[in-house]
C-alpha cells in the first residue's frame, strides 16, 4: 500500500499542494478544549467588496497556475480552470486584472521550462479574450502594460520564483510586485500555507486585500467541516508513512468519530498490533507512535479501522503475483499494496451513517491496476453517501484527487480541495499565512 509519490500527474511541485490541506485541519482540529481553536476562519471576500470598490481598478490576484506540463504541453488545467470563476468575476466589474503565480521550482533565475506562457495561452482560450503576456512580475514593463490596459482586460505576469526574493518573502520585492496594483486577491489556496512574498508579502503593502471564491470554498468545506461538521464525522487517512501524517491523525483522532487508516502507513499499526507484514513498508521507529494513537482513540471512545484483509504481491510491479490474505497471515517475502473486499465491505459498512467524511490518500497503489480495488472501492462508496444520504465529502491530497479522477467519481463528492499541502496543515491546526493575511470580516 505504498503509493508513488506523484499527487498531479507529473506535477512539477507536488509538495506545494499537498501540503495546504493538512495544515487548515489540523490547526482547527488541534486541542478542542480551547474555545478559540473552533472558531471559523472569517475573511472578507471579492464578494464583499462594493462595485466602485473594483471599476477602473488595478486588481493583482495570485493564483495557483502550478499545472503538470509535458514540455510546453499542459497536462491537466484544472487550476486555471478553478481560477476562472473570480477573474471573470473581476472583468465583469471592470476591474484591470494583473494574474500572478508560481510554477515548478525554477533554481537560479527565470527558466523557459518553467515559464507561464502556456497557462496565459489556455487562460485566453477559457475567457474567450487575450490575455496579454508579461515577460517579467515587476518593473517598468509590468507598470505600463497595467497603465495601458483597459477595464475587463486581463494580464499574466511571468513567474513570481524567477525571483529568489519571491520565497524568502523579501519586503524590496514585495513593494515592487505591488507597486501598479489597488488592491490584492488571493485565491491560490495551494499556496496559502506559504509566507512569500505574493501571498503574504503585498498584504502589507495593498489594500484591501480579499480572498477569491475558490479560496473562499476551500475554507468553507475545509475549516467548515472541521469546525461545525455534521457528526457522524469520519476521516480516511493514506499514505506511505506514519511519520509524515502523525500531527493530522492526532488532531483527527480529537475531532472526528471514526478514522479510516489505508495506505503504506498501514503495516507499521500492524506492527504495534503485534502481527507481520512480511516486506510491506514500515516505519519501526514509529511503532510505538502508533501504540499512543491507537490508545488515545480507545481512551476518547474513537473508532480506528485498520484493514482486514490485504491484497499482496511478490514484487512492486504491476507483473507481480498476488494473493488476499488476512492482516494475520501476510507471508514472509510478500508484502501488501491494496486493501482486500472484505476491508471495503467493513468501510461501507463504517461510513453508512457518516454526515461528514475528509479524505486524504489512497487505500493502495491504485496507479496500478492490480492494485487499485481499494482505493476505487472506497472512492464509490463516497459518491454513493454524498447522493444517497446527503453527506458532506470533501477530498483533499493529490493522491485523492486523482483516484476521484481517474474513477470518474469526482463530480460525485460535495468538494475536491486543490491544495493538499495547505489542506494538510489545515487539517493539522496549522495557521495558514496566505489566510491570516486577509482582511477580517
Amino acid at each position: 500500500i505504498l503509493s508513488p509519490s506523484y499527487h498531479f500527474s507529473n506535477h512539477p511541485d507536488t509538495g506545494e499542494s499537498e501540503s495546504c490541506l493538512l495544515k487548515i485541519i489540523s490547526n482547527t482540529m488541534g486541542n478542542t478544549a480551547k474555545k478559540e481553536e473552533n472558531k471559523r476562519i472569517m475573511k472578507k471576500s471579492v464578494k464583499d467588496l462594493a462595485d466602485d470598490e473594483l471599476k477602473g481598478k488595478k486588481v493583482l490576484i495570485r493564483c495557483d497556475l502550478n499545472v503538470p506540463l509535458d514540455g510546453k504541453t499542459i497536462t491537466d488545467d484544472t487550476r486555471i480552470r478553478s481560477s476562472i470563476p473570480t477573474i471573470e468575476y473581476l472583468k465583469s466589474k471592470g476591474a484591470i486584472t494583473a494574474v500572478c503565480s508560481h510554477l515548478g521550482r525554477p533554481k537560479n533565475g527565470p527558466e523557459d521550462k518553467f515559464s507561464l506562457g502556456p497557462c496565459a495561452e489556455r487562460m485566453g482560450e477559457i475567457l474567450g479574450q487575450k490575455v496579454e503576456m508579461i515577460s517579467d512580475c515587476i518593473g517598468d514593463d509590468v507598470a505600463k502594460a497595467v497603465d495601458a490596459a483597459s477595464e475587463g482586460d486581463v494580464i499574466l505576469l511571468e513567474n513570481t520564483r524567477f525571483y529568489k526574493e519571491e520565497t524568502k518573502n523579501d519586503d524590496d520585492f514585495a513593494q515592487k510586485l505591488a507597486a501598479p496594483f489597488d488592491l490584492y486577491v488571493n485565491d491560490a489556496f495551494g499556496s496559502a500555507h506559504r509566507a512569500h512574498a505574493s501571498t503574504e508579502g503585498v498584504t502589507k503593502i495593498l489594500s484591501p486585500c480579499v480572498s477569491g471564491f475558490l479560496l473562499a470554498k476551500e475554507l468553507e468545506y475545509l475549516d467548515g467541516a472541521v469546525t461545525s461538521g455534521e457528526k457522524p464525522m469520519a476521516a480516511i487517512v493514506g499514505g506511505s508513512k506514519v511519520s509524515s501524517k502523525i500531527t493530522v491523525l492526532n488532531a483527527l483522532v480529537d475531532k472526528c468519530d471514526k478514522i479510516i487508516i489505508g495506505g503504506g502507513m498501514v503495516f507499521t499499526f500492524l506492527k504495534a498490533k503485534g502481527l507481520g507484514v512480511g516486506t510491506s513498508l514500515a516505519e519501526d521507529d514509529f511503532i510505538e507512535t502508533a501504540k499512543e494513537v491507537l490508545a488515545k482513540a480507545e481512551k476518547l471512545g474513537k473508532d480506528i479501522l485498520l484493514p482486514v484483509d490485504i491484497v499482496v504481491a511478490d514484487a512492486f510491479s504491476a507483473e507481480a503475483n498476488t494473493q488476499i490474505v488476512n492482516v494475520d497471515n501476510i507471508p514472509d517475502g510478500w508484502m501488501g499494496l491494496d486493501n482486500g473486499p472484505k476491508t471495503t465491505e467493513q468501510q461501507k459498512e463504517a461510513l453508512a451513517d457518516c454526515k461528514t467524511v475528509i479524505m486524504n490518500g489512497p487505500m493502495g497503489v491504485f496507479e496500478i491496476e492490480k492494485f487499485n480495488k481499494g482505493t476505487f472501492g472506497l472512492v464509490d462508496i463516497l459518491a454513493n453517501i454524498t447522493k444517497e444520504n446527503g453527506a458532506v465529502t470533501i477530498i483533499g491530497g493529490g493522491d485523492s484527487v486523482a483516484a476521484c479522477e481517474q474513477s470518474g467519481k469526482a463530480g460525485d463528492m460535495s468538494h475536491i480541495s486543490t491544495g493538499g499541502g495547505a489542506s494538510l496543515e489545515l487539517l493539522e491546526g496549522k495557521t495558514l499565512p496566505g489566510v491570516a493575511a486577509l482582511d477580517d470580516m
